[in-house]
């Protein structure tokens, strides 16, 4: 694309932005996505031990164009509460990778009880694979090199397990290429392949699963924008016939990338768009949000279409359980909240010498006003009281509401004013009477700069 239609497309967007961002002010309800802490593109969820596990690239919160250093991870066994795990991979874990900028869209897949992270280096880097023991981590580079060198179109991978074992990797812009993998995940026997059938409305993040004899091929539409749309076939490796847009395209997403999950009985679709940085500017950043919602397919095996991610997103699957610790960064929604994670040291904070115990992840920058949800919180035949653990700054309050941000008090936990940044304090409060499940809002209340909150659990 040259770089005069690169800036028609830049003033068009903006516009619409504006416009968008006019009809939140206006009373119009804000599309929801699922992460809001940070911003996170490029989703790769994958289902494991009845666990969502959720891969995303990161763009910085300063970043105008591309600015991906890291990946994240975060999971649900709800599809609505999001637990985050912090950075599970960098780009400082390839020492053959020669920048600190290009963390694109990664995919993680088990077998044989490891675990898979295809991670595309651009620029003809190449395609790289880290390997873990748990999702989780840690992912360690195991072949020192790239698993993929082929062009510098290397990017966007994604694998398929095909019933009789034999795994495929696709990846590409524009065109799609596919190898078969060995056994072993990180090596591949025969040629590179380029696809001959890629439909013509194909850009890049490529998609693939199967289901019920047909495979699947779900991508990011021409640019820009992007949507998603997909193409069947009866083999892995094609021929693929395209068959029509999952999500339409939209100047609300701009770029977009697939990622597709069956999970308790129904289907989900992953994507990307601009709905979080809109709910602060009507600028044009690289600074992208995942959303998600139900995929349901027609008795003929084929899709069908949404205009775009819904406000409400798909249902909740189960409920949270409050009588075991909760971790403050798992949310269904916030407000003005960042997350951060600190390394705990043994000893006298001895970096050279000290013994490292953990790593302590926790919601910060909170301010007065600020605000945490949690949705569908089982509170059985009631809580007698409630503990948090926090790190007093400036001090305040939390005050827990439920249904919403001015619902019903329940509980108040004064957090007092002496500044014990660092040190981490647990504080109980009672409950008052409440039985049944709810939508909890942890609602702070203060100066500014009131305290971190590590987790929380009902009594």
């Amino acid at each position: 694309m040259s770089e005069k239609m690169r800036r028609i497309f830049a003033l068009v967007f903006l516009f619409i932005a504006a416009l968008y961002g006019a009809g939140a002010q206006n009373g119009q309800p804000p599309q929801r996505p699922i992460i809001q802490t940070k911003y996170t593109a490029d989703p790769a969820p994958m289902v494991h031990n009845d666990t969502v596990f959720l891969y995303t690239s990161h763009d910085e919160d300063d970043a105008m164009g591309f600015k991906m250093q890291d990946w994240l991870l975060f999971s649900s066994t709800d599809l609505v509460n999001w637990r985050e795990h912090g950075i599970v991979a960098s780009l400082k874990d390839f020492e053959w990778v020669p920048y600190e900028n290009g963390a694109w869209a990664v995919q993680c897949i088990e077998r044989n009880g490891k675990f898979y992270l295809y991670c595309p280096m651009p620029g003809g880097v190449g395609i790289g694979v880290l390997v873990a023991d748990t999702p989780y981590g840690p992912f360690r580079d195991t072949i020192g090199g790239p698993l993929i060198r082929n062009s510098d179109h290397d990017i966007d991978p994604t694998v398929l397990i095909d019933d009789d074992g034999q795994a495929y990797m696709y990846w590409g812009n524009p065109k799609v290429y596919y190898v078969r993998l060995n056994e072993d995940m990180v090596s591949y026997t025969g040629e590179i392949m380029q696809d001959p059938t890629t439909p013509k409305n194909y850009q890049e993040g490529p998609w693939v699963w199967k289901r019920n004899g047909f495979y699947y091929m779900a991508y990011a539409s021409t640019c820009c924008p992007e949507g998603i749309g997909y193409a069947m076939s009866r083999k892995p490796t094609g021929a693929w016939e395209y068959k029509g847009m999952i999500i339409d395209a939209s100047e609300k997403s701009r770029g977009n990338h697939p990622g597709i999950i069956a999970f308790q009985g129904k289907s989900y679709v992953f994507g990307h768009s601009y709905d979080l940085l809109k709910k602060i500017t009507p600028k044009f950043y690289e600074r992208r949000s995942v959303d998600m919602d139900e995929l349901v397919y027609n008795p003929d095996g084929t899709i069908q279409n949404r205009t775009y991610f819904t406000i409400e997103g798909p249902q909740q699957v189960g409920t949270l359980n409050p009588f075991i610790r909760v971790e403050a960064e798992t949310m269904a929604w916030s407000e003005g909240v960042k997350t951060r994670s600190e390394t705990e040291w043994e000893g006298d904070f001895d970096w050279a010498r000290g013994k490292r115990i953990a790593d302590r992840l926790f919601v910060t920058a909170i301010q007065h006003g600020d605000y945490i949800s949690v949705q569908g919180v089982d509170l059985a035949a009631g809580a007698k009281s409630v503990e948090v653990s926090v790190s007093t700054i400036s001090g305040g309050s939390m005050e827990i509401r439920t249904g919403q941000i001015d619902g019903p008090l329940i509980a108040t936990v004064e957090v007092n004013t002496t500044r014990e940044s660092g040190l981490w304090r647990t504080l109980t409060a009672p409950v008052g009477k409440i039985s049944g499940v709810h939508d909890l809002y942890f609602v702070f209340k203060g100066e500014k700069d009131l305290f971190d909150f590590d987790w929380w659990q009902m009594k």
